[in-house]
């Protein structure tokens, strides 16, 4: 891990050009400020100033003056750009103008979940696989008409998603596995677990370098929940696992999936893709059960995959919200529904569902006790 002493080193030995300061919005939108390596110490020491009232859920103008501090232990180098000289990136922490950290940062409210987290003497680490879909620049054309785990040359995304995880590689994020999924030019890449800011840290990288490759490449990267109403939606099934008490944490996460599924699928589209194509509408659990909301998988029992999350989701609210709702099921030592093992798209009348559409997940948020005891307002009012 990085500290201040070594990135200032390797700016100066590798001859770093530029230095990109990012941080995100309440949505999960990534913004950034280059700055020039002779501006480096002081933006470790005093920090970057930057207008908050312009972000979405942060100030308004009577209070809009916000500083950027990186944080070193999250620099890496950009590949695409080595080129035309190095750049590397790292992520920031927010800071009010009094010293304070900034409560709006949703990277700053998952630092409090995990915290929270260790105080009770539990561990978790999140892995996701995230789906995304390749069309034509400009288009709704799928770059291919291949399926699930298809090959080339039927699969013409694979030399597209051996670019992507080599980057990735290369800015020290290891993917697990890839492949083409069952949508035309859709695709997948899995990654396995790490502690909740890493992993979290790992998305927002993720979709950058997906977008950047199939720019390149002549393509857009799509992310959207439902970009093709006759083909299979994109979701990012969340893989969760605990050091301890796996059961109630997961019936906490059950007990509160309707109040919190707004900030798990944000979009008015992540509606059209839930009940549809074994992305999950009823609220359940199943030993390797693709039609429930979890499912344990046959290999590796110790964790279970929450199957509802889209990639409109801001995975550091996304994780906040999950472990907050976990660690409940613990303090209150909830106790988790039976499973099933039937084919819940066929028998979902025998469960109790998800919202039904974005308006029904904003009314449970705005009304949940939970829900605002953990989530900062302005935040929150930028869901609803």
């Amino acid at each position: 891990m990085y500290t201040k002493e070594d990135v200032l080193e390797f700016v100066e030995e590798q001859d770093v050009k530029f230095i990109r300061c990012a941080f995100f919005d309440v949505l999960g939108t990534q913004k950034n400020v280059s700055i020039q390596p002779s501006q480096l110490k002081r933006a470790f020491e005093t920090g970057i100033s930057f207008d908050g009232s312009a972000i979405i859920g942060f100030n308004d103008e009577s209070h809009s003056d916000l500083i950027l501090k990186p944080d070193p232990s999250t620099m890496t180098v950009l590949p695409w750009r080595s080129l035309d000289g190095m750049v590397i990136r790292m992520y920031c922490t927010i800071y009010d103008t009094d010293g304070s950290l900034y409560e709006n940062d949703t990277r700053y409210l998952l630092k409090k979940a995990i915290q929270k987290a260790k105080d009770m003497g539990i561990s978790i680490h999140f892995g996701n696989e995230f789906e995304f879909y390749l069309f034509e620049q400009g288009t709704k054309n799928p770059m291919d008409q291949a399926g699930y785990m298809d090959i080339a040359p039927d699969d013409c995304g694979e030399d597209v998603r051996r670019q992507i995880c080599s980057y990735l590689s290369a800015m020290d994020v290891e993917p697990e596995a890839s492949h083409h999924e069952q949508g035309p030019g859709q695709n997948e890449i899995d990654f396995r677990y790490q502690d909740p800011l890493i992993a979290a840290d790992h998305a927002a990288t993720f979709r950058w370098v997906v977008k950047t490759v199939a720019q390149s490449n002549g393509l857009s990267a799509d992310f959207s929940p439902k970009p093709l109403e006759d083909a299979p939606g994109n979701g990012m099934h969340m893989h969760v696992s605990t050091n301890k008490n796996m059961e109630e944490f997961l019936a906490g996460i059950l007990n509160r999936i309707k109040e919190i599924t707004l900030f798990l699928n944000p979009g008015a589209d992540s509606y059209l893709r839930l009940g549809q194509q074994k992305a999950p509408r009823y609220i359940s659990w199943g030993y390797a059960n693709r039609s429930a909301l979890v499912r344990i998988p046959a290999v590796g029992t110790k964790r279970f995959e929450l199957r509802s999350p889209d990639c409109l989701a801001n995975s550091y609210l996304a994780y906040t919200v999950l472990i907050y709702a976990g660690l409940e099921g613990i303090e209150k030592h909830l106790e988790l529904m039976a499973p099933t093992d039937k084919n819940i798209e066929v028998e979902g009348g025998l469960f109790e569902h998800l919202p039904l559409s974005l308006d029904q997940a904003r009314e449970m948020a705005s009304h949940s006790v939970f829900v605002k005891k953990i989530m900062p307002e302005n935040v929150l009012k930028s869901y609803l």
